[in-house]
């Protein structure tokens, strides 16, 4: 069996944090390739690895005092060399990225380093052979990532190796300049590692004990989900939820590897299990509940709307004249409702008010402002009688006051609008009809 475990940054913040790590991996024969992320916060006051390099590249690049930002980062990592009693020195590689700072060489490099010297660090604590990403991550000319090529020089270089380190975040351009992935860096590098040596199981190791049924922001202490659908992942990363970036999801997907989200703080738990299909059967009927704040409405009103060949494609077309994406467009006979971001919409609400009228002739047109538009997802929910009645109930109880409510066909989410004001009581309200009263 082989595994591919990713650790963040907090996971890697500090010496404690590394033997945690370290005890993991032991701990599973299995867990032969890790991806690790640069150090994170060792505490609230704390900054991040990345941050400092960042800052000490832009003062070194433009000829202004950095010695003591390198001198910061430098004692991070010799207090995780120290705190983990290596025989390491990293003074050659820090001599040599002073000189690339100074040469200003990009901040690609400068953020890559972070994961860079802590895949050194990693490799040396672990016995694991270290493989430097550049050599077997590669992006084009326009910084775009070569999948096909990458996946065949990773899978030929690990094809011999038992136990390797690959640091995060980057990969490397033909002319050798360094790259890095522009969200959910060392994410997206498991996933690619995983896909490579066909992994049984990509770990993704965090701070939290798995993927939430909401934001623990709204709800105190919501359930964790054990297992969710790519499908339902989607939906509801959509809606704001973050877990993992749809980047760093794809390379699994397409080899149906599942990935697991553990805590390293908390190895016994066992996390959440994100799966292309199951034949689980969910402990509720919904999956995950989220949602985002700041639509507005723009509702249009016709007689015989439905009888005008191409009506919603003309309507559709004015937004896209101006660059603004439609979110939701649910419509009924002689009435079409587009959901848009308010912020996109303002700048050129006139600009599209006018183009709507010209296209369509509408009978009337309306608008409402400050609006949020709430995901309810979940597989269970195909086969559940009633749950939109139960969410109507909830709401209906919680008084608040439903904008609008659209259906997939999947009948695998329900997607509801509110005012803003009524966004965090909704949520509350749907999570205890679904999750508190099933208890």
């Amino acid at each position: 069996m082989k595994k591919v475990v990713k650790f963040g940054g907090s996971s890697l913040a500090s010496a404690r944090q590394f033997k945690k790590v370290g005890e993991i991996i032991w701990s599973d024969k299995s867990r032969r390739y890790v991806v690790p992320s640069a150090p994170g916060k060792r505490n609230d006051k704390d900054e991040k690895v990345t941050d400092l390099l960042y800052q000490c590249y832009d003062a070194a690049s433009q000829g202004r005092s950095y010695k003591k930002i390198l001198e910061k980062i430098k004692n991070r990592y010799n207090d995780i060399i120290d705190g983990l009693g290596l025989d390491l020195n990293l003074d050659h590689e820090f001599q040599r990225i002073e000189e690339n700072f100074v040469a200003a060489v990009g901040r690609d490099y400068a953020g890559s380093r972070g994961e860079y010297l802590n895949g050194l660090v990693m490799a040396c604590y672990l016995n694991y052979e270290f493989i430097d990403a550049a050599e077997v991550i590669f992006f084009d000319d326009n910084g775009n990532l070569e999948a096909e090529y990458t996946d065949h020089e990773l899978s030929e270089r690990l094809a011999n190796v038992e136990r390797a380190v690959i640091p995060g975040f980057y990969g490397a351009k033909h002319d050798g300049s360094i790259k890095t992935f522009s969200r959910g860096g060392s994410d997206v590098t498991g996933s690619i590692v995983a896909k490579a040596i066909h992994a049984d199981m990509y770990e993704n190791w965090t701070d939290v004990s798995g993927m939430l049924v909401t934001d623990p922001r709204i709800v105190e202490n919501p359930e964790v989900i054990e297992t969710v659908t790519y499908k339902e992942l989607r939906e509801l990363a959509y809606m704001g939820a973050s877990v993992l970036h749809e980047d760093a999801i794809f390379p699994v997907r397409k080899e149906g590897i599942p990935i697991n989200i553990r805590n390293t703080n908390r190895p016994e738990d066992k996390g959440t299990l994100i799966v292309e299909s199951t034949c689980r059967k969910p402990r509720h009927t919904i999956t995950g509940i989220a949602g985002k704040k700041g639509f507005c409405s723009i509702n249009i009103e016709k007689a015989m709307m439905n009888s005008e060949v191409g009506f919603g494609r003309r309507v559709l077309s004015v937004f896209e004249q101006y660059g603004i994406n439609f979110e939701h467009m649910p419509s009924g006979i002689d009435t079409m409702t587009i959901y848009v971001h308010q912020s996109e919409f303002e700048d050129y609400e006139q600009s599209v008010i006018a183009g709507i009228h010209r296209a369509v002739e509408p009978d009337t047109l309306e608008m409402e402002s400050d609006l949020a538009l709430l995901a309810v997802v979940g597989r269970g929910m195909r086969s559940a009688r009633g749950t939109a009645g139960r969410i109507f109930s909830a709401l209906a109880h919680a008084r608040v006051n439903v904008k609008m409510i659209d259906q997939g066909s999947s009948e695998w989410n329900i997607i509801i609008g509110v005012k803003n004001d009524d966004f965090e009581t909704a949520i509350k309200a749907i999570y205890d009809i679904f999750v508190t009263a099933e208890l």
